[in-house]
């Protein structure tokens, strides 16, 4: 994870690419990042992903073809996208945005290998689990 005493480099660019799916962020220390929506839904930082504690995660499937529907600011520090299956509870700080992107290649493979030790396909529906899956139960 980013070190939380330097301040993290911000933003200075944000372009949404329908097209490919992805999200291009410039940031101030010159990175340019683009990350596939996909990525972004699978490792939103909401609670509704991220469960309420270590262990809690909520491995998400079928995201492949989510798109962006909106892109809302949140003060100076943060994004709240909406992606076309209704997601929308999920704050993006610059520091995260940040990681997701220099961090990409390491997660896509935390994932898939999630995916692995769950014996769930990338394009499952949400719903679908092998017998004995665990899943955060909404309210």
């Amino acid at each position: 994870m980013a070190d939380q005493s330097a301040t993290p480099p911000e933003p200075q660019a944000i372009t949404v690419h329908e097209q490919s799916r992805q999200l291009e962020l410039a940031f101030s220390d010159g990175a340019v990042f683009r990350i596939p929506f996909e990525l972004l839904r699978i490792y939103s930082p909401s609670a509704e992903v991220q469960g309420h504690g270590p262990g809690q995660e909520v491995l998400q499937t079928g995201k492949r073809q989510v798109m962006l529907t909106q892109l809302e600011p949140v003060g100076h520090y943060a994004i709240r996208p909406t992606f076309s299956d209704g997601h929308d509870s999920g704050l993006y700080t610059w520091a995260y945005l940040y990681e997701l992107g220099r961090d990409q290649d390491a997660l896509w493979r935390a994932y898939e290998q999630r995916l692995a030790e769950a014996g769930i396909e990338r394009d499952a529906p949400m719903g679908q689990r092998p017998s004995g899956g665990h899943g955060c139960s909404s309210r």
